[in-house]
């Protein structure tokens, strides 16, 4: 067994607890852990139903389309503890983290998931404010007189 090997089934056997596979999702500032088993295809973010928790449609299609993607939609269920951010980056660091668990419970997915760009973590944040400006990159208004 090679080096990379091992250390790939090192993570494996840290990822997994019993029969869940657990994984990290994160955007902007938002971050979800990801309990993922296989069962009947109910999602539940903080105790509560997906379509209760997020009721804009884009934000659930966001978060089940990974399922939907492989086709997993009903062989697994998929358990979520998400805080920080508001709405879309929690539905977005929901999605990265179900890709990721996906990943760990069938490595053959990876490739369908990479090439749907569904494991590539979305890196933009919020721009710190600057000393001497309004905000980031607003100056002060220019007075003549």
């Amino acid at each position: 067994m090679s080096e990379e090997q091992a250390v790939r089934e090192q993570v494996v056997k840290s990822a997994r607890r019993g029969q869940d596979i657990i994984a990290t999702g994160r955007r902007k500032t938002a971050v979800a852990r990801v309990r993922l088993r296989s069962g009947s295809g109910t999602i539940t973010v903080n105790g509560r139903a997906l379509e209760a928790y997020f009721p804009a449609v884009k934000d659930r299609s966001l978060v089940a389309g990974v399922l939907e993607h492989v086709g997993k939609r009903t062989a697994v269920n998929v358990a979520i503890t998400v805080d920080g951010g508001g709405p879309t980056g929690q539905a977005g660091a929901c999605r990265l983290g179900i890709a990721r668990a996906l990943k760990f419970l069938d490595a053959e997915l990876a490739e369908p998931l990479r090439q749907g760009g569904l494991l590539t973590r979305d890196g933009r944040m919020k721009e710190r404010k600057k000393y001497g400006l309004r905000g980031a990159r607003r100056g002060t208004q220019f007075s003549k007189r």
